[in-house]
């Protein structure tokens, strides 16, 4: 039988690179983390007020019938719907699930709305058929220069809906038009990034337990349950 990769992983698929090459890459590794790690704590030491009362603000929207709609391109689209999975199947706890839509995943819709008006229009043509005055946006554009989300957001304002940004250094002036907004103080995408998803857990943890309790519900009686 051929050995699965896992058994044959480790030191011996690496003695044939160069000990120089694997020194810098460790050393250049190490770096990276610890870069990334710096923006972590950096984020940490400013945003926790601001990260209760989203979750706060969350939370009483879902509980009065609400939807949380998320949007973003490239590697922010995967945290705009990172983020509604968490909350429309669980984070922490066995609880119903929750009333959160990424306008990034119905392709159908994405396609249509890029082909047949422009892709400038594609999450805040979603947004006016579906979101309603109390709803919530959340936004993550790295840069703050996407016309996409700057378009959603705009009509978000301009009908009731509460926009959450998410960006980076570059973003920080556009931000500033939203209700809220979480500017990571990096110009490095992938470190934004990782901060975003961080900001975005939390908040998931945070307004899951200010519905459900510490310790949610049973599953029997989650299962099918709909809103809080």
């Amino acid at each position: 039988m051929e050995p699965t990769r896992a058994a044959v992983s480790g030191p011996a698929e690496t003695s044939s690179i160069p000990a120089e090459v694997l020194a810098r890459l460790s050393a250049e590794a190490s770096r990276y983390l610890a870069q990334a790690a710096t923006v972590l704590e950096a984020v940490a030491g400013t945003e926790g007020a601001r990260v209760g009362e989203v979750s706060a603000l969350l939370a009483e929207r879902l509980r009065r019938g609400g939807t949380l709609f998320t949007c973003g391109n490239g590697g922010s689209a995967a945290d705009a719907q990172h983020v509604a999975a968490e909350l429309s199947g669980k984070f922490f706890l066995s609880r119903p699930g929750l009333a959160a839509v990424a306008l990034t995943t119905n392709t159908s819709a994405l396609t249509a709305i890029a082909n047949d008006f422009s892709y400038d229009e594609v999450f805040e043509r979603q947004l006016s058929g579906l979101a309603r005055p109390g709803d919530v946006l959340m936004a993550f554009t790295t840069s703050g220069r996407s016309p996409s989300i700057r378009r959603a957001c705009e009509w978000a304002r301009g009908h009731e809906v509460t926009t959450v940004a998410f960006v980076g250094s570059p973003g920080r002036e556009w931000a500033k038009t939203c209700d809220y907004a979480f500017v990571v103080p990096s110009d490095v995408t992938p470190h934004i990034q990782q901060a975003h998803i961080t900001l975005g857990h939390a908040i998931c943890a945070l307004a899951e337990a200010d519905l459900f309790g510490p310790h949610g519900r049973p599953p029997e009686t989650a299962a099918g349950a709909g809103r809080p």
